[in-house]
């Protein structure tokens, strides 16, 4: 009898949790007389008991649910933060129904008129133009279909380069660096990018982009599709968006969506408004990334059509709770989507990439005084950021986004984002030399006492060639403490002299001097290629498509003149007839190329040298 009565208990708290009555357990069909005919049975004395006291119990959960919010009203589900105020029962009815498998969940909720309103004007705000809108609206998630640019996702439309350049900050690291968790997104799962099944292929962690398979690729977006949303979500949760328009033939079809499906459905779809969201939009929240990767693989054809960058923005939004992302602002009343040219706002890029839509790229708070303070990024990150305007002293980008956990930086322009990345996880160590500089100048700084003058006293002097292991000669000694005070460039510079057995910088042995390293760019807006052109009859025409530029990079350390510095060594095999070992081959320094870019590479390494074959890199 108690497991009846606790059954009901779900049921009738089931009930009071939905807009109409649930339909009845398939797998439990309502108790009836034995042979009783199909349609309306005729309900026994017990039977009819037993709904009775369904119905009464239904009533007063809703009833006390109804007290409760009273007493202590809850944010919405959707401008909140994420979970649930109630019984521990009812919450797990309520994640147990939004965890069901895609046969069972429904097309999703709509927003009320209000959190359609708040989210129209944060993102837009109040004057926003048709123009900004269809650039918005018109721009999908896809990836590039040439080959060399294959790993890339395409931009056709202006404004929406922030949300793309980070979900590719993220492809790209599942796509190089964690090919194993590809396997992971959704075991025995069909996706809906073609017909093909999501095989457990490993991906080529290589330049030979064009070797990727579509498997892989589709693995990596749904990944890093899920893994933003979570971070949105504090790591609690994730609410996905999608549209009513298309959303019953996702949810219900056996069968693999194809453009043209998703094209049609959208056909006369504009979002001009707030009532317009309030319309079409359809969202769900989930609590697993499992049950989340389901969802996103189910609708991913939606994030692939027109609409995607806007859905996949609102659903980040969604996710961090609107009420929340307005308090990471320090001027929340300015649209997220900047005017006059709808481009990406820095908090709409600090949001994807670090889960808060904070303004600033500082690490930590900003104290202004009397009660006041700027946002940064409050912690590490998994891919980072690099911009232009560093170069140009407008800000200063901390240690948490210029030194992420994978070598892959989303680049901002005055007007652009694109994505800079390199294959090898080493290019942020120090070698030894650079290790050594940061060795002693720490310690130096640390007895520095004039505010950043540059000198210490002697006896911090002493301490320093303690704390560091220098054996200077006593003449060189008697020679930096004669005035009294230590200069660092007179101190540095006997560093540089000094045999590194006692513990200078001096090395004949070629194993410590510039690191060089390679580095990709990716830009994913159509760019003319003259490489690509095709013939017609007024002659070459250029191809328009992404460009993937790769840059051989020459980091001299910090503080260590040209002069001082030996030449790279490079191994390369013998060839013809000659003996298999290797021979030592010293590098030949190439003449310096500059572009914008390269001032943004300056910003993570300094003094970079950078080279590359055919069009310069545009970050543009």
């Amino acid at each position: 009898m108690a497991d009846h009565e606790e059954e009901d208990l779900r049921t009738a708290l089931r009930m009071s949790m939905q807009n109409s009555p649930p339909e009845p357990k398939r797998s439990k069909p309502r108790d009836g007389p034995a042979g009783a005919p199909t349609g309306l049975p005729e309900e026994s004395s017990d039977v009819k008991t037993r709904r009775l006291q369904r119905e009464l119990m239904a009533t007063a959960a809703e009833k006390r649910m109804l007290d409760a919010r009273k007493a202590s009203p809850s944010p919405s589900s959707v401008s909140g933060s994420a979970g649930s105020s109630g019984s521990a029962l009812a919450a797990k009815v309520v994640r147990k129904d939004k965890e069901l498998s895609l046969e069972e969940v429904n097309l999703g909720k709509g927003l009320s008129e209000e959190d359609a309103k708040q989210l129209f004007s944060m993102v837009f705000g109040a004057e926003v133009t048709k123009g900004i809108l269809a650039q918005w609206s018109n721009q999908g998630i896809r990836f590039s279909p040439d080959p060399e640019t294959s790993m890339g996702l395409v931009q056709h439309e202006g404004g929406p380069c922030g949300v793309l350049a980070a979900i590719q900050a993220f492809v790209l690291k599942y796509l190089i660096f964690c090919p194993p968790e590809l396997g992971k997104v959704v075991p025995n799962m069909h996706h809906n990018m073609g017909s093909r099944t999501l095989s457990n292929s490993p991906c080529v962690a290589s330049n030979n982009f064009a070797s990727l398979t579509e498997d892989a690729k589709a693995r990596a977006l749904i990944r890093s599709m899920g893994e933003i949303l979570f971070l949105c979500g504090s790591n609690k949760r994730a609410v996905i968006a999608t549209l009513s328009v298309i959303g019953d033939d996702t949810e219900r079809s056996k069968d693999n969506l194809d453009d043209e499906v998703i094209t049609k459905s959208l056909e006369g779809l504009s979002i001009e408004s707030a009532a317009d969201l309030h319309k079409v939009l359809r969202v769900n929240t989930y609590t697993t990334r499992e049950s989340a990767f389901k969802r996103l693989q189910a609708v991913i054809p939606v994030f692939q059509s027109r609409m995607g960058a806007l859905l996949f923005l609102i659903s980040a939004l969604l996710s961090r709770g609107l009420d929340l992302v307005q308090a990471d602002r320090d001027d929340p009343s300015l649209p997220l989507v900047t005017a006059p040219f709808g481009h990406a706002s820095q908090e709409i890029v600090n949001l994807l990439l670090c889960g808060q839509a904070v303004p600033n790229v500082f690490d930590g708070k900003m104290d202004l005084g009397g009660g006041m303070s700027l946002k940064g990024v409050s912690r590490p990150v998994e891919v980072g950021f690099l911009t232009l305007l560093e170069s140009l002293n407008f800000c200063k980008v901390g240690q948490y986004l210029k030194c992420p956990k994978w070598p892959i930086w989303v680049v901002g322009s005055e007007s652009h984002y694109t994505v800079l990345f390199s294959l090898d996880t080493t290019v942020q160590d120090e070698n030894e030399l650079e290790g050594r500089e940061s060795q002693i100048r720490k310690a130096f700084d640390a007895q520095d006492q004039s505010g950043g003058g540059g000198f210490i006293s002697v006896e911090g002097f002493h301490q320093v060639l303690k704390e560091t292991n220098v054996e200077l000669p006593t003449e060189k000694v008697d020679l930096l403490c004669s005035t009294g005070f230590i200069v660092w460039s007179e101190f540095w510079q006997v560093i540089l002299e000094l045999d590194k057995s006692l513990g200078g910088l001096k090395d004949s042995t070629g194993l410590m001097g510039k690191k060089v390293f390679d580095l990709y760019h990716f830009n994913g807006i159509a760019k003319s290629d003259l490489n690509g052109s095709q013939l017609s009859s007024g002659g070459e025409t250029p191809v328009q498509r992404p460009r993937l530029t790769k840059l051989k990079v020459s980091v001299p350390p910090r503080w260590t003149p040209e002069e001082y510095m030996t030449d790279v060594a490079v191994s390369s095999g013998s060839g013809g007839n000659e003996s298999g070992g290797k021979v030592t081959e010293i590098a030949k320094p190439e003449p310096s190329q500059h572009a914008p870019l390269v001032d943004c590479i300056r910003t993570r390494w300094p003094r970079a040298v950078c080279n590359w074959i055919g069009y310069p890199p545009s970050i543009v």
